[in-house]
């Protein structure tokens, strides 16, 4: 089936003719057709778009590197005449004029797009379930038990798992791609702070936010990212580096190199499945020929504390400018005046999760309380950054769990969302050093769920990750598939 194909071997069948772009898209929209009603996934399906696009790929003479490779997209990137909505009411049926670098760059490479796909509203959660789409549903799911997919980045993990696209561009702010990676049993990568450009993307915490992609395999995942970095002058946060070949990197042996193990991860209610997995994972790179190097990370029991001081105030600043009279819902009573309609279209467009996040960052940057709060959580992000760096002069990377269970069922969800929060707890502190981290599917728990592993490397230096998940990857042989296209 030519929706089994990973993007490696989706680009072999393209050159030797063994299939061509048309076909390739067809069998994926057709793959959507079937399952997308059941879980969700894509929220904006552009088929005579995406047929159009293909056929140019057929026709073009000069392949590039993603040439007839079909896609699906975040709903959180801008594509020019194509709705695009970050998974919230207050954006309605927004259609952008413009397009966001990344999807520009992947555009430019050939990629063919087939659809936007859901997340948790403005990327605002760990489950997939915040969207005013609805929940998106994982491919996991045994019987009538519907599991979450993770989030926020829930979808694009469904539908790499679910076979309804090769590959995905995500984003994440706190773990939104490399957790639902985990849930799903798929690769993803969360690139270095600066390394993939921010233009174009709607923000959620623009300190902490990074594109990267999700695929079944990690040498995918290097394929994407390669299209994607780059520097961007229209993002002044983007860092003008070389962009290497990530996919050579996969070949890379890893003996010799020092596999950091944080004594501060072993947390308590760590699942007894996850340690064992985590427990293989070190043995596995060991085998390998890698050194495992105890190190420690002081900080990290702070750091969600500080991810959800600092996330909540940056998108309080930045979600300000719905307002309800530039663009999107809006909702007037007769008589109002502007503060009046500001209310009521916050109000009627903004989700639970998103008006909890506006208050507690208007809370925490208010006066009064910024010194105690904000400023605090600054300093403790600096600390946290700090950990990292000495670590580095220990070891070259680090492995962790991506989650702390397996994925759950959307009614298991606690009421409590500081508990909801917990999920968040391996990957945090990533985004809040603004270091690379790639989630890699390392095995099965005893309900038959995906476990992934965590790795965590130095800025810029994602071609570690890729030698060390690669190596991962072969040693795990997760050959499983959901129960939905097993």
């Amino acid at each position: 089936m030519l929706t089994e194909l990973t993007i490696v071997g989706a680009l072999k069948a393209l050159e030797s003719g063994e299939t061509n772009a048309v076909e390739l898209a067809e069998a994926h929209l057709r793959a959507i057709e079937a399952l997308n009603p059941r879980l969700n996934a894509y929220v904006t399906l552009h088929a005579e778009r995406t047929l159009d696009a293909a056929r140019e790929s057929d026709a073009r003479k000069e392949r590039g590197a993603l040439e007839g490779i079909p896609l699906g997209l975040k709903d959180l990137f801008c594509t020019e005449g194509v709705r695009t909505t970050a998974g919230s009411k207050i954006l309605g049926d927004f259609v952008p004029p413009y397009e966001s670098t990344v999807t520009a760059k992947l555009k430019a490479a050939g990629a063919v797009s087939l659809g936007k796909l859901n997340l948790d509203e403005f990327a605002m959660g760990s489950t997939n379930s915040s969207s005013a789409h609805g929940p998106t549903i994982n491919p996991w799911s045994p019987g009538n038990r519907k599991l979450v997919p993770g989030g926020s980045s829930g979808a694009s993990a469904a539908a790499v798992a679910a076979r309804l696209a090769p590959g995905t561009m995500a984003t994440d702010t706190g773990g939104s791609i490399r957790q639902p990676a985990a849930f799903c049993g798929v690769a993803g990568i969360k690139p270095t702070y600066g390394r993939v450009s921010r233009w174009g993307i709607i923000a959620y915490a623009s300190s902490l936010d990074q594109a990267g992609p999700m695929a079944r395999t990690v040498e995918d995942c290097a394929i994407l990212l390669r299209e994607m970095a780059g520097h961007d002058a229209k993002d002044s946060t983007s860092a003008d580096v070389p962009v290497p070949d990530f996919a050579a990197a996969c070949g890379r042996s890893v003996k010799g190199m020092r596999i950091g193990v944080p004594a501060e991860y072993r947390l308590e209610g760590l699942s007894p499945e996850i340690a064992r997995v985590w427990d293989q994972g070190l043995e596995w790179l060991k085998e390998a020929g890698a050194q495992i190097v105890p190190i420690s990370l002081p900080h990290t029991k702070h750091a969600l504390a500080t991810y959800y001081i600092v996330a909540p105030a940056e998108a309080s600043s930045n979600l300000a400018r719905y307002d309800g009279v530039r663009y999107g819902l809006r909702v007037a009573g007769q008589g109002d005046g502007l503060n009046d309609l500001y209310e009521r279209s916050r109000a009627a467009g903004f989700g639970a999760e998103v008006r909890r996040r506006i208050l507690i960052g208007t809370y925490v940057l208010s006066a009064g309380y910024y010194e105690a709060y904000y400023l605090k959580a600054q300093k403790l992000r600096a600390l946290i950054r700090r950990d990292f760096e000495q670590a580095w002069e220990s070891c070259d990377a680090i492995l962790t769990p991506a989650t702390p269970t397996a994925a759950f069922a959307l009614d298991d969800q606690p009421s409590d969302p500081v508990t909801m929060y917990l999920n968040d707890v391996f990957t945090v502190t990533a985004n809040l050093a603004g270091i690379p981290g790639i989630s890699v599917p390392a095995g099965l728990s005893a309900e038959g769920l995906p476990l992934g592993l965590q790795i965590l490397g130095r800025p810029f230096e994602e071609e570690t990750l890729f030698a060390a998940g690669a190596a991962l990857e072969r040693a795990a042989n997760f050959s499983a598939k959901p129960g939905m296209v097993a």
